[in-house]
């Protein structure tokens, strides 16, 4: 099975339309949160990337058909003093998983972030995702930790209302 990965151009009409059905898809899966997106994120959230200076991302789709979809955002590493890419949303639609497609979109999506001249590329994956966790290992990425005896780090948040 073969895809056709782009560079995600959020205000182009087309992929305006993949990124909402495939988070929304995303959105409804359990390891998405188990709910819709909302009117208000449906409504928008293609014109707010598109504008949102850091935001980028790979889109990919099969026969025409949206199929996968990886959203990130630059940052910036002070250690490094250079950007960073952050993999927010990694999206496979579920009849096309398993075909090594979410690997061909993280391989695109550190060329974009060497062409950034960003320094690492940093995602956030739930503990119980196995799945997920073997294809970032395969991938080259891990968990962070600074040293021997140091531990993980640990994403935390505080939800604003």
């Amino acid at each position: 099975m073969s895809f056709e990965i782009h560079t995600a151009d959020y205000s182009n009409a087309i992929h305006a339309k993949a990124l909402i059905a495939l988070l929304d898809s995303y959105s409804r899966d359990p390891m998405g949160g188990g709910r819709p997106l909302n009117d208000y994120v449906v409504c928008h959230l293609a014109e707010r990337l598109s504008t949102f200076p850091t935001a980028f991302g790979v889109i990919a789709f099969h026969d025409g058909e949206p199929a996968g979809l990886v959203n990130c955002f630059e940052g910036f590493s002070t250690f490094a003093c250079k950007p960073l890419a952050n993999l927010h949303d990694v999206v496979v639609e579920r009849k096309f998983r398993g075909k090594g497609l979410a690997f061909e979109m993280l391989q695109k999506v550190e060329t974009l972030a060497r062409e950034r001249g960003c320094c690492k590329l940093t995602l956030e994956v739930l503990g119980s995702n196995e799945v997920a966790q073997r294809l970032y290992r395969k991938g080259g990425f891990g968990p962070y930790n600074l040293g021997e005896g140091n531990g993980n780090a640990e994403l935390w948040q505080k939800r604003l209302a």
